[in-house]
């Protein structure tokens, strides 16, 4: 039986994933002008950057000066990414509403990326999201690696579903499960999935797909099928991971966008205006937009 969502809500994550692996710093003022125009786009949730210390991240340094610089439209979200309190000082310092905190389903990626554990890493930032619960912060929680790490292979399925439902317990309204090297495929996809809804109820629950093997929308199309109807996804497809050697960007959100918008689900966003703005970002980074929806048209 079908039981697609009549529409999704899409998190563009262009402006923080998306560019967080730039080599070449990409100017504050060019940062600001993305998250302009994607809201233009109509898009409803935007995550503007991440409050990282800008020795691991220098390309984030300009946070504060970024939050504060976008023109915040009623009725739309621009959560920020913490990794700990400092961050979570920082970003409250400049009126941040709404914030999103990370961990992964693998022991193995938790221990390179961040030197802890898994248990280690929830315990961090369980401050955080404490403080966030009274200052009514809300929270997004991320989880990575869900189909497989580039450290330790295989991720078992009952680690996503421990990491999702102890994010979802403490406090984070909707966990967003990503395939962080993208090398999973439909079905393993929708697997875990169930197996996290059991778990976490599915209103709460968000997919992240990366298209290294050019296997994301296919695994959307499976997760939409399940009646997830929240997705991520990062305008022009850039993004990748600095911890995974050979994961290449985010699902372009202009393909998702069409691919939706052929299904007849609902996104309320501007198909032309965000092809044209994948298209500007990708002149700004001097390179071909990764988008197949944005090359298709501007090749006429």
């Amino acid at each position: 039986m079908n039981t697609f969502p009549k529409s999704v809500r899409i998190v563009e994550v262009g402006a923080r994933d998306g560019l967080q692996n730039e080599k070449t710093v990409v100017p504050a003022a060019t940062k600001i002008e993305l998250i302009d125009r994607l809201t233009a786009c109509g898009l409803q949730t935007i995550e503007a950057t991440s409050f990282v210390s800008p020795k691991w991240v220098p390309q984030l340094a300009d946070a504060a000066e970024v939050y504060t610089g976008i023109h915040k439209r009623d009725g739309v979200a621009y959560p920020v990414l913490v990794p700990n309190e400092k961050g979570y000082d920082r970003a409250r310092e400049v009126g941040v509403t709404e914030i999103a905190v990370f961990s992964a389903a693998s022991e193995a990626f938790n221990r390179k990326n961040i030197n802890a554990s898994i248990d280690e890493s929830i315990e961090r930032f369980r401050p955080v999201l404490e403080r966030a619960k009274a200052d009514g912060v809300k929270v997004r929680g991320y989880v990575s690696t869900v189909l497989g790490c580039p450290y330790q292979g295989e991720v078992p399925v009952s680690d996503v579903v421990r990491v999702a439902e102890r994010l979802h317990a403490l406090g984070c309204y909707e966990i967003s499960l990503g395939d962080t090297i993208g090398v999973g495929t439909p079905e393993k996809a929708r697997a875990m999935l169930r197996a996290v809804a059991e778990a976490v109820p599915m209103s709460a629950l968000a997919v992240h797909f990366h298209d290294t093997y050019g296997q994301a929308l296919a695994n959307l199309h499976a997760c939409l099928e399940e009646g997830v109807s929240v997705v991520d996804s990062a305008v022009s497809g850039t993004g990748g991971c600095p911890y995974a050697k050979g994961a290449t960007g985010n699902v372009a959100t202009e393909d998702v966008a069409y691919m939706l918008a052929g299904m007849g689900i609902a996104t309320g966003i501007d198909l032309d205006a965000l092809v044209e703005t994948g298209l500007w970002l990708s002149a700004q980074l001097g390179r071909a937009t990764s988008s197949r929806v944005a090359k298709a048209r501007s090749s006429h």
